[in-house]
């Protein structure tokens, strides 16, 4: 599997070791920077990233910023990325096995590199679940079409 990396100052000191660890998985990594602890802005990495992601450059994208929060909120707005902060095992389960993600957001600086390594590694062993799920993912997707004129009330299930 071909997978993105991208940080930002608060994830840089995580961003190579992360990606030895995603290597050693047996994956091979492509690194949208940033470069050096040097500030920057979290937006332009996690754009390179998730674009690459909706292109099919990649088949998946570990982001890593501060929090992992900024990275996400940029990640999702792209269409075809489904981006979400995770900080624990049960979260990246669910968004794997429940919403088929496929771009991790993770904390550089709140979550250890031992924790984040145990997330990573779930994020690509957990398989989406499918059945009941695909057509939560579909009305997911359906944001990104910009001629969707949003859920009617009366149609809500």
């Amino acid at each position: 599997m071909r997978v993105a990396i991208a940080s930002d100052h608060g994830g840089f000191i995580q961003k190579a070791p992360l990606a030895a660890y995603i290597e050693s998985l047996g994956h091979e990594v492509v690194d949208f920077g940033c470069d050096s602890e040097e500030r920057c802005d979290y937006p332009d990495f996690a754009d390179l990233a998730a674009r690459a992601l909706a292109r099919g450059e990649v088949d998946r994208a570990v982001l890593i910023c501060g929090t992992g929060i900024g990275m996400a909120l940029t990640a999702d707005k792209i269409p075809g990325v489904r981006a979400a902060a995770i900080q624990s095992l049960e979260f990246v389960e669910l968004f794997r096995a429940h919403n088929n993600g496929n771009c991790l957001c993770i904390s550089g600086r709140f979550s250890t590199i031992e924790m984040n390594q145990r997330i990573i590694r779930s994020f690509f062993e957990t398989p989406f679940e499918g059945g009941r799920h695909e057509g939560r993912v579909a009305k997911i997707m359906r944001e990104d079409d910009p001629a969707f004129p949003g859920v009617v009330e009366g149609d809500v299930r």
